[in-house]
């Protein structure tokens, strides 16, 4: 059974199947981003200390990632990547495809497409986009729109070995649990940061890009 928009706003437990399939996430997100408007989120919302003036907010990096829900049935999966251990800023971590938006790129859309395609090879003719989920603004000093978008066939990625070590898939089940989601700490300079955190299997899902994928969370699931 495929749900419409009006019955996916009161799916019960035993409508899951269709709740995460690659068409449930997409009717779910047309319908929820029309209706949250312009959406801004980021590390602040655990760490106050981190919101930005509007002065400051203006001088922060343009960036994009693309959230990719690829087609597995019932349940899709999302395109994360666990970037090399040489680079300069969050090496080994594990990250959404994407990165800064450059001046040649048609907007936030097209850098992440492009990024994405630098990265693991991402065929951008395999994309169905959604549309952007508002803002994301990080510590380190980017403000970052988070693209929806769909694959419905199962894609053959290859990571960029000058950036990215491995490229995974996670269910979305799994990473829209809110269960799921723990909120821990660390110390950095001095300061205790607050910060979500997904671990699944072996891999350590944190920080920014747990921190948008909880937003994805409360915008599209909650």
């Amino acid at each position: 059974m495929s749900l419409s928009p009006a019955n996916l706003m009161h799916a019960s437990p035993g409508d899951k199947p269709d709740l995460y399939s690659i068409d449930g996430f997409r009717q779910r997100a047309q319908q929820r981003l029309n209706s949250h408007g312009n959406w801004v989120g980021g590390d602040h919302l655990l760490n106050p200390d981190f919101a930005y003036s509007a002065e400051q907010e203006r001088k922060l990096r343009d960036a994009a990632v693309l959230i990719l829900a690829v087609n597995h049935g019932p349940d899709a999966r999302i395109v994360l990547t666990q970037r090399t251990a040489h680079l300069r800023s969050h090496a080994g971590q594990i990250a959404l495809p994407g990165g800064k938006i450059d001046k040649e790129d048609n907007g936030p859309i097209a850098a992440a497409l492009r990024e994405a395609q630098e990265e693991v090879g991402l065929d951008p003719s395999c994309v169905n986009t959604i549309g952007p989920m508002g803002t994301y603004m990080t510590g380190s000093g980017y403000k970052v729109v988070p693209i929806l978008a769909t694959a419905s066939t199962e894609l053959k990625l290859t990571p960029n070995p000058d950036e990215v070590e491995d490229v995974f898939e996670v269910p979305l089940s799994f990473l829209m649990n809110p269960q799921n989601h723990l909120t821990q700490s660390r110390e950095f300079a001095g300061k205790q940061r607050f910060f979500y955190a997904m671990p699944y299997e072996d891999r350590y899902i944190w920080g920014v890009t747990a921190g948008i994928l909880r937003c994805l969370y409360n915008t599209v699931y909650a």
